[in-house]
């Protein structure tokens, strides 16, 4: 069929370019270990914080849940797709975050688009750090307020753009929590001390924290100690928490809001009943098995220890995320390519999810790695990195 051929010659040039990527089909669980075409590899690539993904109490809460409620729900929230199972959950949800109220959305990405769009007009002004997560960038993009982006975790240049903008209706200030690329954690006191000076509102996308960071994984509000200080927090059910979803965590006022002008809300139908479930036991076993927390910080220190010993440039992270900083695009796909022929699946990340520059392989560890399968993976590293003359 004719009419993609622009398309097609773009594709075409990311394939000379050596940026071209097909999709990796898994052939097993999401575990510390993989199946990619019929062989066994270290995962290395997953968001699988605490190995969550096939806890026995989730996997069995989802399976009463389909006996009990189906597979679907069909409908929205707000016509007839609200199960007692998804008010409870989201009650649950608010006491484990020490927040008001709860609502949850599909996923973190329509989180963040939902709340921006609802919540600002054109007498409003958004702040953003310039590395936030696509999802925020697109949620502003969706909204008609006006926008300054200020630099990186820069303080001096927050406070700049909160004195630029003192003559709008509202200000909101919006950061990641855990920033998803380079693993560093934004510097949330001098945020929320500049957003309490200012007037302005906080919203912190806590995706990478929330089951990371903070008393038994209620993510980098806790983790500061700054409970009733953050206006709004987005969390995710999609990575420590091993299911699917987004959530907000903030005030009932907020939450009814959302529920009349959150258009992802809206318009989407709601969880099905095995989601909600295991979701549920997720936050069950944060607060009753914390060895999981503690394994994935002890296996984060090890795999990051090892790899600045071998001489890789590994970034700011602060975090169980740890890139292995390369700069050229095309070569942070060689190493991807080279660390899977020794048995290592960890991917590449270039522009556009990354500035030009910057591309990298992305790491991270979980709480179901051993310290023999790390050691495997930095030994493949090694022999990758001197293969390519990274190191």
């Amino acid at each position: 069929m004719k009419g993609f051929e622009y398309l097609q010659e773009e594709l075409d040039h990311m394939k000379e370019e050596g940026t071209f990527r097909k999709l990796v089909p898994l052939e097993s669980e999401q575990g510390s270990k993989v199946v990619i075409n019929g062989k066994e590899v270290i995962q290395l690539s997953s968001n699988n914080y605490l190995g969550l993904t096939s806890h026995p109490k989730m996997k069995q809460a989802a399976l009463e849940s389909v006996e009990k409620f189906g597979v679907g729900t069909g409908s929205v929230r707000t016509i007839a797709g609200t199960l007692s199972m998804h008010e409870e959950f989201e009650k649950k949800l608010a006491e484990f975050k020490h927040t008001e109220a709860c609502l949850v959305f599909q996923s973190g990405f329509s989180t963040n688009q939902g709340i921006l769009s609802a919540i600002l007009t054109d007498q409003d002004v958004v702040i953003s750090d310039e590395l936030n997560h696509a999802s925020i960038i697109d949620g502003i993009r969706l909204t008609k307020a006006k926008r300054r982006i200020y630099k990186h975790v820069d303080l001096e240049d927050l406070e700049a753009a909160l004195k630029e903008t003192q003559d709008y209706r509202k200000r909101i200030v919006v950061t990641d929590g855990v920033f998803s690329m380079d693993g560093n954690i934004a510097p949330l006191p001098g945020i929320v001390e500049l957003a309490e000076k200012y007037d302005a509102l906080v919203m912190v996308d806590d995706a990478h924290a929330s089951g990371v960071l903070g008393t038994n994984g209620r993510g980098t509000i806790d983790h500061f100690n700054l409970n009733g200080r953050v206006h709004i927090q987005v969390g995710t059910l999609s990575k420590a928490i091993g299911v699917l979803g987004g959530y907000i965590a903030s005030t009932q006022t907020l939450r009814d809001y959302l529920i009349h002008k959150g258009r992802p809300f809206l318009f989407s139908t709601s969880h099905p009943p095995a989601v909600i479930a295991a979701s549920s036991a997720a936050i069950d076993v944060l607060e009753e098995e914390p060895e999981h927390m503690e394994r994935l910080w002890e296996n984060t220190k090890f795999f990051k220890a090892g790899l600045k010993e071998l001489g890789f440039n590994t970034g700011v992270s602060e975090t169980p995320i740890t890139p292995v900083l390369v700069g050229d695009d095309a070569l942070a796909h060689k190493l991807s390519d080279t660390l899977l022929k020794y048995g290592v699946f960890a991917q590449g990340i270039a522009f556009p999810t990354v500035a030009k520059g910057k591309a990298r392989v992305r790491t991270i560890v979980t709480a179901q790695h051993t310290k023999e399968e790390l050691q495997t993976a930095l030994d493949a590293f090694e022999k990758a990195g001197k293969e390519l003359e990274i190191i």
